[in-house]
């Protein structure tokens, strides 16, 4: 009775996105942002301390790969003149794997074309596939089945079995011994199905790029129609990214649902 009462006073728990603003923690890390202004030509201290190598550097400054970047500030430590910071925006999914390499403004995912969107617009069913991963993004992705962000409204849903799923959501770097496991869940799906890369050990192998033992992410094994940046996304960035991929949202900064 006493939970219950508790529960009572709390009320609605869910976030208003995208009907309403997504209000996000204080020490949340969204997409990072260059001030060239403030780029020093011939330094390279960014690029330098960045564990994946994410940061290139061009004769307009510093360019940051947001398939690769972990979001760890250590770009941000070594950046005497704090030409790079990171933004609240948590807008980042994008549909070409080229649109994460930000030199100006992210080009945010387009939503799927009419055929699609028509048979998953209003209901998706997605199998979970963790290919290695820390279970960081795993853990966004189940929070998104809580209460708080109640992911089901939308009409989407995480299936048990890839013969019951629309497509897949995939986690981790892909390693060896899931390449075999990530190619049958895809070929289970029937078509047309959808493929989703979460987080940045799933877009590029993340801190293990390069190693013999994984793949450097999902593409490499299956294709992918959705890329989700970060070490781990937040769920209000999956969700945003699953929301925009079924014309649910603007393709547009700040829109809300249509």
């Amino acid at each position: 009775m006493r939970a219950l009462l508790l529960r009572m006073r709390h009320g609605a728990g869910t976030v208003d996105y995208p009907s309403g603003p997504a209000i996000m923690p204080e020490r949340f890390r969204g997409a990072p942002a260059v001030d060239r202004s403030r780029c020093a030509d011939g330094c390279s201290d960014c690029a330098s301390a960045c564990p994946t190598g994410a940061i290139t550097l061009t004769h307009n400054g510093a360019v940051i790969d947001l398939g690769k970047c972990l979001f760890c500030t250590d770009c941000v430590e070594a950046c005497t003149s704090g030409a790079i910071s990171h933004s609240p925006d948590h807008q980042m999914a994008v549909r070409r794997r080229e649109d994460l390499i930000v030199q100006e403004q992210t080009k945010l995912a387009d939503a799927l074309e009419t055929k699609a969107r028509r048979l998953f617009g209003r209901s998706l069913s997605l199998r979970q596939v963790s290919a290695g991963g820390c279970n960081g993004c795993e853990a966004e992705i189940n929070s998104l089945n809580s209460i708080l962000f109640d992911l089901s409204r939308f009409g989407v849903h995480l299936a048990a079995s890839p013969r019951h799923a629309d497509g897949l959501i995939i986690t981790g770097p892909v390693t060896q011994n899931m390449v075999g496991a990530l190619e049958k869940a895809y070929d289970a799906i029937p078509t047309p199905k959808i493929v989703i890369a979460v987080g940045a050990c799933a877009i590029s192998g993340g801190i293990f790029a390069g190693h013999p033992e994984q793949s450097d992410g999902a593409q490499s094994v299956v294709p992918v129609d959705l890329y989700i940046p970060g070490c781990p996304p937040h769920p209000v960035t999956i969700l945003d990214g699953l929301l925009r991929l079924l014309g649910r949202i603007d393709n547009e900064k700040g829109s809300g649902e249509r």
